[in-house]
């Protein structure tokens, strides 16, 4: 088992910036892929960045240029950064990653809010 506890949410204005963080502990050996998907009322969950444990990056369309992933493997945490927020990146916020033995995980999430 992998628990995954995330932090860094909360209400911002349009233009402001957020910083996710998402430790992961549990039963595995190693972290593969890690990132951060997101689910708005009504829509699907989306992953909007992930990570590859050699630090390789991929980032929807939606967010390219303004967030950014990055990855502690000594410390198994993942973070987002996310600056020039829009109302559109109003969602909850869920850290995502994949262990060395091929099972993926979903955190509990976190809720991000983007209002004046």
């Amino acid at each position: 088992q992998v628990q995954l506890v995330e932090s860094g949410g909360g209400l911002v204005q349009p233009g402001g910036s957020l910083r996710l963080s998402c430790a992961a502990s549990g039963s595995f050996l190693s972290l593969n892929d890690m990132g951060w998907g997101r689910q708005a009322p009504g829509k699907q969950r989306e992953l909007v960045a992930t990570i590859s444990s050699g630090g390789i990056t991929n980032y929807a369309d939606s967010v390219k240029g303004r967030f950014t992933i990055s990855r502690d493997n000594a410390k198994n945490t993942v973070y987002l950064q996310m600056i020039s927020l829009k109302p559109e990146d109003a969602a909850v916020y869920y850290c995502w990653v994949v262990t060395s033995g091929g099972p993926h995980y979903w955190g509990q999430g976190t809720q991000v809010s983007v209002s004046s």
